[in-house]
């Protein structure tokens, strides 16, 4: 915030953790230029929906609740008030929220300050007009005392653009004293340590001293703080992670990551919001022949008792049907089951049929639960076989590519002439998760009955960055002609999605069953549960 009413500093950018105050310091941002110094304001978040939540839940009440910006703008009830969701005026100058989704809202009138927040949620481009960071830069062209703010924490290194901005700023960090040796460092996750089994007894230690820093000591520590830039330039940019955070101890951090680092998804996750740095993948991609090692002795006929249900995804070739069973457990684990091809011409009835039957398959007391097809391919045709089957929770799906888009676009909608259900799967997002899973050889379970075409199948893709109009795109390219396992394993991941299980009651103990002669005589009524509520 001092930042902001330097003359001499035109873009601010804020790399940090989630929940630190980023939001809170935009928001105090927009009220000292609505008070002190009047100008023209634009204030992008990722989409138009969070833009208009953040001005519902988070200005008006500021607006509303602040002495000294009370009548500044004026009440929305009022006629011609100029106070609007998305445009509110005041004396001197006005304040537009928009989405980085929105090319219109990101190219109409001059703009003196823009702010900018979670850019790394931004779409690629606005439209077909372009980077929208760019856009509403050039907004500012007009202006001689122009204040451009970045925040955001930050995804996916090399593709992140708040690393970016970061990186090309004087990188200011924030150095706090020991309490033993008084001597200024940075906190970092690598000076945390705690008993085994007890990350509820973390502390920290001094890198210069080796003293031992309590959890007591750290609102001190923050008190005699102070931001220190690391390089020179003409934009200021600051860095903050978890460690810092007054409403966060350490060992709720330790505990955290204890649990984060199941699985690189949720690794992923709290590197980014718990450290604030970007995650690096491992790789670009694996070899299927490393992976063959790495089969389990289980199979379809032997499930093994850690999984809780099944899931299967269905690919749509020109002369076949492919499925793959996926069992799931409750650390989110994946066992692939089987692969299967079924040979006939998806235009004709005899594949489908064969397909349901397999579907319907009890595999020693497991039923598939959900099942995902792809309709790239054959639309029409895979349309009307997932209609009658909705109630079994068989869907259409829809691949879409592009980095950041989310595993799963909403709920499943009916399309289609005949109202068939589709949901839109993120698939670079899943292959993503999938290729730090196999780097890390975590979290997938492979049978021993799959075979060699299979893994070739499985790593038929890599992800490669290329640069388009100058900026990094992160996407998968085939570098083998067949990927049918891994698109069907996606499918599979999307349908456990949709699930939504909850795996802590998953993970309780089920009665034993009963045997038929036991149930002798005993009459229950058959009642249609809630799906959702019984998962």
């Amino acid at each position: 915030m001092d930042a902001v009413t330097d003359r001499s500093i035109e873009s601010i950018v804020v790399m940090s953790s989630a929940q630190v105050g980023k939001t809170s310091v935009i928001e105090n941002i927009i009220g000292y230029f609505i008070s002190q110094d009047p100008a023209p304001i634009l204030v992008v978040q990722p989409t138009l929906d969070m833009g208009k939540t953040f001005s519902k839940d988070r200005l008006a009440p500021m607006l509303r609740d602040t002495p000294i910006l009370r009548g500044k703008v004026k009440d929305p009830r009022a006629r011609d008030s100029g106070n609007t969701v998305m445009q509110k005026n005041f004396a001197g100058g006005h304040l537009t929220i928009t989405g980085a989704n929105s090319p219109a809202g990101l190219a109409s009138r001059p703009i003196r300050i823009v702010l900018q927040d979670e850019v790394d949620r931004f779409p690629p481009s606005a439209g077909a007009e372009g980077d929208p960071v760019n856009l509403a830069r050039k907004r500012t062209a007009t202006f001689w005392n122009r204040k451009i703010i970045l925040t955001s924490t930050p995804t996916i290194k090399g593709v992140s653009r708040i690393e970016a901005a970061f990186e090309a700023s004087d990188q200011r960090r924030f150095f706090v004293p020991c309490p033993h040796c008084d001597e200024p460092q940075t906190l970092k996750w690598s000076s945390v340590s705690w008993p085994e089994n007890e990350p509820e007894k973390a502390v920290y230690a001094c890198e210069h001293c080796g003293g031992v820093i309590e959890e007591r000591q750290k609102l001190l520590m923050l008190q005699k703080g102070f931001w220190k830039a690391t390089r020179e330039s003409r934009n200021a940019g600051f860095h903050l992670n978890e460690l810092y955070s007054p409403w966060r101890t350490w060992s709720e951090v330790a505990i955290d990551f204890l649990e984060a680092k199941k699985n690189p998804e949720t690794l992923k996750t709290w590197v980014n919001t718990s450290l604030g740095e970007t995650w690096e993948e491992q790789g670009e991609s694996v070899e299927g022949e490393n992976l063959l090692s790495r089969r389990e002795a289980f199979d379809v006929e032997a499930i093994p008792e850690e999984v809780k249900l099944l899931t299967v995804g269905v690919d749509v070739q020109a002369d076949r049907l492919e499925a793959q069973l996926v069992g799931w457990d409750t650390d989110n684990g994946a066992w692939i089951l089987e692969h299967v091809v079924i040979w006939g011409n998806p235009s004709t009835p005899e594949p489908w049929e064969e397909l349901d039957a397999y579907l319907l398959l009890n595999r020693n007391g497991h039923k598939v639960t959900a099942a995902c097809v792809d309709s790239g391919y054959l639309t029409e045709h895979v349309y009307s076989f997932v209609k009658p089957r909705h109630s079994r929770r068989v869907f259409a799906c829809k691949g879409v590519a592009g980095s950041g888009k989310p595993a799963i676009g909403g709920k499943p909608r009916p399309v289609g002439r005949i109202k068939a259900m589709m949901t839109i799967v993120g698939v670079d997002t899943l292959k993503d998760n999938i290729l730090s899973r196999l780097k890390m050889d975590q979290g997938l379970h492979f049978a021993d009955t799959l075979d060699q075409e299979f893994f070739d199948q499985l790593t038929a893709e890599k992800a490669v960055t290329r640069y388009r109009k100058g900026f990094p795109v992160r996407e998968w390219v085939k570098h083998r002609p067949r990927n049918e396992a891994l698109d069907c394993l996606v499918y599979a991941w999307a349908a456990q999605i949709l699930l939504n299980p909850n795996w802590e009651q998953l993970g309780k103990k089920t009665r034993p069953i009963k045997r038929p002669e036991e149930t002798q005589g005993i009459v229950r009524p058959r009642t249609r549960k809630n799906f959702v509520k019984s998962w």
